[in-house]
């Protein structure tokens, strides 16, 4: 009976230290009611288990979050607000970072939902762990807009110089 207790007791306090070891799983919910600050976004539902990964990169808000687990790429994109103008989607990126093991990179195409009429490429469900780092990467697309308003206001700088030499020679 006493080696039972024993057995108890020890396999009790071995799990509870494991499971509280880790620091990118939590259970529950750990809001206060204090409001977000800085970039973390607090998502955690509080009668399950919650991971906590990082969202960088081209999307409305980059910053730390903390989720329930089983949450795909797409769910996360779309809790920071999904991509910006200038994502370059066509090679998202999850750095799986693992304590003592090595480090995974993976690529991902999603181009085809934001920026083509068909989807041509697989679009994979991607659940992610804890711990794991989103790069939605990008650049600042050109848009023929932002060249017609630059040589516009040549032309017209132009133009008005021209108009002042003419009004001036005339008289």
């Amino acid at each position: 009976m006493k080696i039972k207790l024993f057995c108890y007791i020890f396999l009790t306090i071995t799990l509870n230290t494991l499971l509280y070891s880790q620091t990118d799983i939590q259970i529950g919910s750990q809001r206060t009611g204090a409001s977000q600050t800085g970039a973390l976004f607090d998502y955690s539902d509080p009668n399950s288990v919650n991971i906590k990964v990082q969202l960088w990169g081209y999307v409305q808000f980059p910053g730390f979050y903390i989720v329930p687990a089983g949450i795909s790429l797409n769910e996360l994109i779309s809790l920071g607000g999904g991509p910006t103008e200038d994502a370059t989607l066509n090679e998202i990126r999850i750095v799986k970072i693992k304590a003592g093991l090595q480090t995974k990179m993976n690529k991902y195409n999603y181009n085809d939902l934001m920026w083509e009429e068909n989807i041509n490429s697989n679009i994979q469900y991607i659940v992610l762990d804890a711990g794991d780092v989103v790069v939605v990467p990008g650049e600042p697309r050109y848009f023929v807009r932002q060249d017609i308003a630059f040589y516009l206001g040549i032309v017209t700088a132009l133009a008005s110089i021209a108009a002042l030499i003419i009004s001036i020679t005339n008289n």
